[in-house]
Order: C-alpha cells, then structure tokens, then sequence
C-alpha cells in the first residue's frame, strides 16, 4: 500500500514552499541582472552627445541640403521599422493619431527615434497573442493551475492578456514618471543658472549651452533637453517651434509655463531675467512644499510596518524571558 506524501504548507490555496522557491529564484535573478549591469556599465554621456549631433546634422541637413537629398533624408528610416510599419498597415491599425501620441510619449520618455512608434504599436498587438496564447496554453492545457476554480483560471488568462496589452504603456508611462521628477528637480537650478547668464548679457540659444555643460552631470536628463533646445535655437528658422518642441518633450506643467515666458519675452521683448527669477522663486517653493507633505505622511506609511514588524520583534524580546521564567517556575 503506497501512502502519498503530505502536502507542503499553503496560504490562501498557495503552496508556500513553491512560493518561497519561486521568489528566491527572481531575487537570484535579480541580483545578478544588477551584477551585469554594474560591470558593464557605460559612459551616459557619450550616448547623449551622440544624440545630439545626430540632431545637429539632422538639422543643419535640413537647412543647407538640396531637395533632393532633404526628401532622401526623410524617407531614410529604419529597416525594421519600415517592415513593422507595412505589416500594421497591412492590418489596418495603423492611425494617425495613435502614430503622433505614440511618438509623443517616446518623445517624453528620451527615446529620440520616431520609428520606434511603429513598434510600440505592434508590441500591442503582439504580446497579447504570445503571452495571453501562452497563458491559455499553461492553463487549459498543461493545468498548470491544477486545484484552482474555473473562475481563478478564467481571471488568470484575461488578466494576461490584459496585462499584455497594457506593457508597452506601462514601460512608457513608468520612464516618463522617472524622467519628469529628475527634470522637476533640477528646474529651479537651471532656471538660476538661466538668470545669471541673461544678467550677463548672452543670448537665449548660449544660455542654454551654456546651462546645459553646467548642469549635464548633475541632471543629466535636464542638460540634454537644454543642450537640444539650444541646437534648434540655432538652426531652425522659428524660434517659436524650438520653444514648443522644449515643452512637447518633457511632461511637466512647470516646464510649459517656462516655454510660455520664454516664448512671451521673444514677442514682446520683456525682461527674462525678472520673470525667469520669479518661476525659479516659485519652483523652489513647490519643491519645498513637496519635501515637507512627503515628511507629513512619513508617520502615518510607517504605522503598518511598526505594528506588523517592530512591535511583535519587541514584545518578544521584552515579555520572552518572563514567558521563560513563568513556564519553568511552573513545571518545577
């Protein structure tokens, strides 16, 4: 007779030591992707300035080529792209609008190539079928949920295909919100830096040069915005447009109201020293208030974990030897 082996721990239906041993194995995982990149980490300004004088050329390409080399600079795109593209149109999900806004938020997330809304937009069309295809197969087939209720696996399937779809926003939604609050913090620096070289009587393009070699190590994010606002300061023929497209790539309120000062101050000769020292006075001040609601809320966050961890570890320690002492005082 053939006894079958006792089943493992479980919690709310989940065999805890599979839990346990899936957990370790991405913390294993984990640990050595950041291994990896920590010994294979590059210079970030390289990658910047190469950037930047690909925009250079693009625009100075744009000025001085004859059209038949302006139309071939245009129609000079990625392969892959190109194939992406024509598949998508092929299907007839290729839309204007989704194209511009898919661009729009690589534009804010600091991903420079357009092409790759072609791809952003198939990636939604793709990851669903691979992985919500796989998560049916994991399920129905290999029972990889074996014990669970038909509504567990139904819940399981639609929320990866779900989950699938939503990827590529999320992975762009998650960049932008990183790369607006490093530009958020360093704004009232720039906008410093901004006043003192209008006080020193530069123009606005070498002031953002100018800003951008000072503040590029610091804010590296901010620099690189400052350095390419000030490339198309020089080269394109609207000033306006080089302003707009400042604030097209960076998702932040506090950057279009600089634009519209800016902008403001180019049409009706303004002084831009007054009104930038008054946003830069402003911006401080929000971040402060920021620093201190976050300082606020510190007592109520660190309720949870005080009585979930800190409060039993104590109680242990404090009532443990009298538990002790009691237990043997009643035994003997």
């Amino acid at each position: 007779m053939t006894t079958t082996p006792p089943a493992g721990p479980t919690l709310f239906g989940i065999d805890v030591i599979m839990a346990a041993s899936v957990l370790s194995a991405i913390a294993t995982f984990a640990v050595l992707v950041a291994i990896y990149a920590a010994a294979t980490a590059r210079d970030p300004m390289a990658k910047r300035v190469k950037a930047l004088n690909e925009r250079r050329e693009q625009l100075k390409a744009g000025i001085v080529a004859s059209t038949s080399k302006r139309r071939r600079n245009i129609t000079n795109r990625n392969e892959v792209a190109d194939k992406v593209r024509s598949l998508l149109a092929s299907f007839k999900m290729l839309q204007d609008e989704q194209v511009v806004a898919a661009q729009k938020k690589l534009m804010q997330a600091g991903i420079r190539s357009k092409d790759m809304a072609f791809v952003v937009i198939f990636a939604r069309f793709v990851l669903p079928v691979v992985l919500g295809g796989f998560a049916v197969v994991a399920v129905y087939y290999l029972d990889w949920l074996e014990g669970y209720g038909d509504f567990q696996k139904y819940g399981a399937v639609v929320g990866s295909f779900g989950l699938a779809y939503k990827a590529p926003d999320l992975y762009l939604k998650n960049r932008i919100q990183k790369r607006s609050d490093a530009i958020r913090k360093g704004l009232p620096d720039a906008l410093d830096l901004l006043v003192i070289c209008a006080e020193a009587g530069l123009t606005v393009d070498a002031s953002f040069g100018r800003v951008a070699r000072e503040l590029g190590k610091a804010y590296p994010e901010l620099g690189d915005e400052f350095a390419l606002t000030s490339i198309e300061l020089g080269f394109l023929t609207d000033r306006r447009q080089a302003f707009e497209n400042f604030a097209n790539r960076i998702d932040l309120e506090a950057v279009r109201g600089v634009v519209a000062t800016m902008i403001q101050t180019e049409k009706y000769g303004t002084p831009l020293a007054s009104a930038l020292r008054v946003l830069s006075a402003e911006f401080r001040n929000e971040r402060m208030m920021r620093a201190e609601e976050k300082a606020a809320r510190l007592p109520a966050i660190m309720t949870v974990p005080l009585i979930l961890f800190i409060l039993p570890v104590l109680f242990i320690v404090i009532l443990g030897p009298a538990a002790c002492s009691i237990n043997d005082a009643l035994l003997s």
